[in-house]
This record gives C-alpha cells, sequence and structure tokens, in this order.
C-alpha cells in the first residue's frame, strides 16, 4: 500500500497556486505553522477504530437485503457511520433507528419508547462517483438524501475545476451543497486526491474549508487511478488538519492499513470490510 511517493509530506514550495476565495480570504497566506498541525490520536482499541469508521456499501448492485445486512453490523461493530447510495438512504435511517429503539425496549421490557438518536449516523454521497453533475442536480440530491434520513452527505467536487485550478468554482458549489443541509448535519467533500498533486490536494482542502465543509476525503473508490493514499493524507493534514476532518477512503483492507493513515492525519476511515479490520485490533487497551 505504501509507496515511495507516501513519503514525508514537504512544505509548501511558495508557487503552489493559493485558494482565492472571498475578498476577505484570498489575500490570507497560511503561516508555516498552520501546515504541520497536531495529529489525531491513533485508536488502540476495536472500539476506538470503530467510531472512526463509516461503514460502507456504495456497489451499484447493491440490495435492500445488503443494506439491511450492512446497517445491521454498523450496530453490532458501533461504527460513527453507514454510508450508502441515495436510495438506499430511507432504507439505512430506519434501520438506525429500529437499532437504537430495539436496544431500549429489550431494556425496559417495552416497545413503545421511541428514541430520536439513532444508533449510528447515516451518511449519503452526491455527485458521485464523477463530480460532473450540475450544481442544482448535487444541491437536490443532498436535499432529498436529508429528507430522507442522512445527517452527513459525502460530494464529489468536479474534478476537472480542481485540475484547471478553478477554485471559485469548487467553494462556490460547495457552498451551495452545505446551504442545502441542516446546520448540524456534515458535509464531506471528495477531492479524487489520486489524479491531484500535492499542491493542488491543499487548495482543494482551503477551498473546502472557505465553502462550509465539515471534512475533506481522499476517494470516491471508484476511480481506476485508485484510492486513498498516505501521501494526499498527509498533503490534506498539512492544509486544514484540526480545522476540517479528514477522511480517508478506498483500499484500506487491514488494521494496519487503517492506523497508518490515522497517523498520517485522517480523522475517519471509510471501509467495507470493517468488520475483517476490526477483528485485527485489541478488544481491549494493552495492559501497561
Amino acid at each position: 500500500m505504501t509507496t515511495a511517493a507516501d513519503g514525508p509530506d514537504q512544505p509548501a514550495s511558495g508557487n503552489e497556486p493559493r485558494h482565492p476565495g472571498n475578498a476577505a480570504d484570498g489575500a490570507r497566506e497560511f503561516p508555516p505553522a498552520l501546515l504541520y498541525p497536531p495529529l489525531p490520536p491513533v485508536p488502540t482499541t476495536r472500539a476506538g477504530l470503530a467510531a472512526m469508521i463509516d461503514h460502507t456499501l456504495l456497489r451499484p448492485d447493491a440490495t435492500s437485503d445488503d443494506v439491511l445486512k450492512v446497517c445491521a453490523e454498523a450496530a453490532k461493530l458501533g461504527v460513527a457511520a453507514v454510508c450508502v447510495a441515495p436510495t438506499h438512504v430511507f432504507l439505512a435511517a430506519a434501520s438506525a433507528r429500529s437499532e437504537t429503539n430495539g436496544r431500549i425496549a429489550a431494556a425496559l421490557g417495552s416497545t413503545d419508547r421511541p428514541t430520536s438518536k439513532p444508533a449510528y449516523a447515516v451518511a449519503s454521497v452526491v455527485g458521485f462517483p464523477h463530480g460532473n453533475h450540475l450544481t442544482a442536480v448535487k444541491v437536490e440530491e443532498t436535499r432529498r438524501a436529508v429528507a430522507d434520513g442522512a445527517t452527513e452527505i459525502d460530494m464529489v467536487i468536479d474534478i476537472a475545476n480542481a485540475v484547471d485550478e478553478n477554485w471559485v468554482a469548487i467553494e462556490t458549489e460547495i457552498h451551495e451543497v452545505r446551504l442545502a443541509m441542516p446546520t448540524d448535519a456534515i458535509l464531506k467533500v471528495i477531492l479524487e486526491t489520486t489524479i491531484l498533486p500535492d499542491a493542488t490536494i491543499r487548495s482543494a482542502c482551503r477551498a473546502a474549508l472557505a465553502g462550509g465543509a465539515q471534512f475533506v476525503k481522499t476517494s470516491t473508490g471508484f476511480h481506476p487511478g485508485g484510492g486513498a493514499s498516505l501521501r494526499a493524507v498527509r498533503a490534506m493534514h498539512s492544509a486544514v488538519g484540526g480545522r476540517l476532518g479528514i477522511k480517508a477512503s478506498g483500499g484500506i483492507k487491514t488494521a494496519a492499513q487503517a492506523l497508518a493513515f490515522i497517523q498520517a492525519g485522517a480523522t475517519r476511515l471509510g471501509l467495507s470490510g470493517t468488520a475483517d479490520v476490526l477483528a485485527e485490533m485489541p478488544k481491549d487497551a494493552p495492559s501497561s
């Protein structure tokens, strides 16, 4: 998984494109101290790692039964969220509420004590997987996903805008999608970092920050160029670590890989083989 390109991230050269943003933000330079913000704590237990995972099912052939299975796994494993396609959001949200209500009912010996807090968050994708949807389409996808029960949205940027360094267009689109969400919902912005150099990744992260996102995310997992890389996560962390969450997604199949991404700066992980990864973690913290 780790390659030569995954070596330590280098400081900005000074020649990287600056994110224009708005008039006040456009002239703002980012002090060198912000290029290396503190890294997130690395979990040492199964539960600690699970709390950083989006248990993901985005296969185009996934059925309702597949979604229910993933949701049951999510409740059992204690993950942060389930990430599903827009057509499956309503089912996943209903399952999350059912899991919580079932646990409370079992504890109380009653079936009529609903709760508003689901067993896990429900995330969905917007502009997926290519990102070149019209902004109005992404906004409507977001509204519908939220109406169906999503509290987290993973939106793919128009990747060509990143290649062209059109940061105003990227920031504007993120802002429009953000406005379609409740203030307490979480917006993650997918950059498809596998095809972007470090300087462009950093500028895209700053555009996401200016646009109102809460997370930046490496990959869709569907691009032929590959998924998450340590190189990309380091670049993302150097740009917005401590100010935005960083989600690494695509190709993470072992606990060792998961922990390496967290050590590089990731605060959330997108996994499909969550149970296998967590099985490699100790159930309890190592004794001192």
